[in-house]
């Protein structure tokens, strides 16, 4: 049996992993604002990138996180390498062949599926058309992240945090380099110059496969095209996908549908929306995503050993983690919004008004963090158990919930209100799948989940008073703000307010605050020492 590591520790890696990923992906998003600015280009791309990125969210990486990982875990743990990998093999070939065919498929209805979402861009000539003609360009990306989502998915089950939570950096590489060279030789061929990021986007899915591939290989995976549909496992993985992917679907879903509303609500509201949600995955990544990225292999490993009470402490131990990290994460950005989206991304063609607006939906966004993590967490455990019904309801009642909220608070704050709305469910989801897993579990220790939860909330109340405090008093003292001041105002800021959160955190006895401090600390530390 593998011998599993600290749960902090590998969220740890995870962690630092994803927040290399996040900040080449800001850098990404700089680069690509700065050249094209949030107009109709910019809104093209982004209904186009959501179309094959939702499926891919919904049929790649959400259903194999539910349905795969628990079953290629149990497959190592009970019955060894050799049938894991050729689980392994027939999965990656089942994954490949459906995905193209859907591929295929949306090739040839690029037209409809664009007009379906975003049919107010007909309205502005040429709009329409270049979202079908990125839409075609982006399709096979959807192969590519399934692929590797399966990879990401066997690494994980052998304690390989780091490696695939970096692997999505390479994504974000591609596309810089993409955005910053290509345009001109899109316009030599005459095709329009923003195609050089779907370009980019395509290769930066070839990337996350190689960069795995290497990781896998030192395991002793090697590639075999395995197509055996009458496996048990496969069948049984297949099973588990239909409702896994709709049991991960709430959030997905929810981001689609703000996309898709905010088409009507004039030039710019999707790429603000869309531009606002990313740097608010910024701390889902890396207080929800890695630590759910941790707690789902073990927590399966545990089921496959019939040990309800590992189950219930890692599952316990997580939440505890997420709550210490996401309520600071959830009060620094509603504190410090609009610095913060000045500094990333106010150059070039994306003005101060679009700053504004981005600034208003991440606050609104940021409301939701905890829900959109917990469920991020819980969900997929779920699937471990075998209860496969409740995550399914939880996240058809969740997209529900959204879909009435953003009916209702559109017309009153126009594309705000599908933030908020996002949020509203984004709670609703968590929280009822927290009660439900309690359930199933005997309890989630309530207790001192909710004293962390009281605790972080003191904490950094105090840390989003000294930011803001400090931010005030540097912009008032720097008379030119021009980029660098503004950065060295909100770097003072931050500092100083995770200084206070520390101590504060310290006082407070908050255990699992000092736990991340520790494993990121001894993380990074082995970084530097190679």
């Amino acid at each position: 049996m593998i011998a599993e590591p600290p749960l902090a520790r590998s969220a740890g890696a995870a962690g630092i992993a994803t927040l290399t990923s996040r900040i080449l992906g800001v850098v990404r998003d700089q680069v690509v604002l700065a050249v094209f600015g949030a107009g109709n280009d910019m809104d093209a791309f982004t209904v186009a990138f959501r179309i094959p990125n939702l499926v891919r969210d919904l049929f790649a990486e959400g259903a194999m996180s539910a349905a795969f990982v628990p079953t290629f875990t149990r497959h190592m743990t009970l019955e060894g390498r050799p049938a894991a990998w050729r689980l392994a093999n027939n999965v990656i070939t089942a994954l490949a062949i459906a995905t193209m065919v859907l591929v295929v498929v949306g090739l040839l209805l690029a037209r409809p599926l664009a007009n379906a979402f975003a049919g107010d861009y007909a309205s502005i000539p040429g709009k329409l058309e270049l979202t079908v003609h990125l839409t075609r360009i982006m399709l096979p990306f959807l192969t590519l992240a399934a692929i590797a989502a399966a990879m990401m998915g066997m690494l994980n089950s052998l304690h390989h945090y780091f490696m695939p939570a970096v692997s999505p950096a390479t994504f974000n590489v591609a596309t810089i380099v993409a955005a910053v060279a290509l345009p001109p030789v899109m316009i030599a061929a005459g095709l329009p110059a923003i195609s050089s990021i779907a370009i980019g986007a395509v290769a930066g899915g070839v990337t996350q496969i190689l960069v795995q591939w290497r990781a896998l290989h030192r395991e002793g995976f090697r590639y075999r095209p395995v197509a055996d549909w009458h496996d048990p496992a496969l069948r049984r993985i297949l099973v588990l996908m239909g409702p896994g992917t709709i049991g991960m679907a709430a959030t997905q879903v929810n981001v689609f549908v703000n996309t898709l509303l905010a088409t009507s609500e004039g030039t710019g509201a999707a790429t603000w929306l869309t531009y606002a949600f990313r740097l608010m995955y910024l701390p889902i990544g890396l207080f929800g995503v890695s630590i759910a990225t941790v707690v789902l292999p073990a927590a399966a490993r545990h089921a496959a050993l019939e040990d309800p009470v590992a189950i219930r402490r890692t599952v316990s131990r997580g939440l505890g983690l997420m709550l210490a990290l996401n309520i600071p994460a959830t009060i620094g950005l509603i504190a410090l919004a609009v610095p913060i989206v000045r500094v990333l991304f106010e150059h070039g063609r994306f003005l101060s008004s679009d700053t504004d607006a981005v600034a208003a939906a991440v606050r609104l966004y940021a409301i939701g963090l905890v829900g959109y993590s917990a469920a991020r967490i819980a969900s997929p455990v779920f699937y471990a158990l075998g209860r496969n019904r409740a995550p399914v309801v939880v996240s058809v009642g969740a997209v529900a919930v959204n879909i009435a909220a953003s009916a209702m608070l559109v017309g009153v704050l126009g594309f705000r209100g599908l933030a908020l709305a996002t949020s509203i469910a984004a709670m609703a989801h968590g929280i009822a799948l927290l009660v439900l897993l309690g359930r199933e579990l005997g309890g989630l220790e309530g207790e001192h989940l909710a004293a962390t939860l009281v605790k972080s909330v003191v904490a950094s109340a105090a840390m989003a008073a000294t930011a803001r405090a400090t931010h005030a008093w540097v912009t008032q003292a720097i008379q030119d703000q021009n980029t660098l001041a503004q950065a060295s105002s909100l770097a003072l800021a931050i500092g100083a307010g995770v200084a206070v959160l520390a101590i504060t955190a310290k006082l407070l006895r908050i255990a699992e605050f000092d736990e991340a401090v520790s494993a990121a600390t001894a993380q990074a530390r082995k970084l530097l020492d190679g």
